[in-house]
């Protein structure tokens, strides 16, 4: 497949395991550059040499569950270059009954889940509009279309992320960038 995308930079978070992961290497695999993220700097180190075999890669080590670690990712891509596409990936899920689930539960999902995406977005995305060319990804869930009474905080941040995500892709309209969800289901 081409995606046209060779040589466009890459942010992929929450990409040392699982469906980032799997993004990172579709993205390397097609020439783009991909910036690796993770919170463990062995696992994103261990992730950026084996996609290197493919392709360019880079890794950032930083917690996105806060605004400190979200600004160092920030400013660790800009050292790279302009960020083309960025696929908000990163993010948790937890199995517990409703009256179990405590505010610092429902903040920290929030946080992760959400705030991440905000955060990144609202730094790449006007650079995106003003070159005429961008891509911005939220991996969601089908969890925001027909919640898990037992994931009820998961299932409210992912579908926090579709309202973002289609808020934003009417800021698009008439431009090269763009905003979409993918609603995905669980996965090995």
């Amino acid at each position: 497949m081409n995606l046209e995308i060779k040589g466009k930079l890459a942010l992929v978070t929450g990409s040392t395991q699982g469906i980032g992961r799997a993004i990172a290497q579709a993205l390397v695999a097609e020439g783009a550059q991909v910036i690796v993220n993770g919170r463990n700097k062995k696992t994103v180190d261990a992730t950026v040499q084996a996609l290197a075999s493919t392709g360019k890669a880079y890794g950032i080590a930083a917690d996105l569950a806060t605004a400190a670690g979200a600004q160092q990712v920030i400013a660790a891509a800009a050292r790279i270059g302009p960020v083309d596409i960025l696929v908000n990936n990163v993010g948790y899920f937890e199995v517990k009954p409703f009256a179990e689930i405590s505010d610092r539960d429902w903040i920290d999902m929030f946080e992760l889940n959400v705030m991440s995406g905000v955060r990144l977005t609202r730094a790449l995305f006007n650079g995106m509009l003003q070159r005429n060319w961008g891509r911005v990804v939220f991996i969601a869930s089908e969890q925001s279309a027909k919640p898990n009474p037992d994931m009820l905080h998961y299932a409210m941040t992912k579908t926090a992320q579709v309202s973002i995500a289609r808020g934003l892709a009417e800021a698009t309209r008439g431009t090269g960038v763009t905003v979409n969800s993918v609603l995905a289901a669980p996965t090995w």
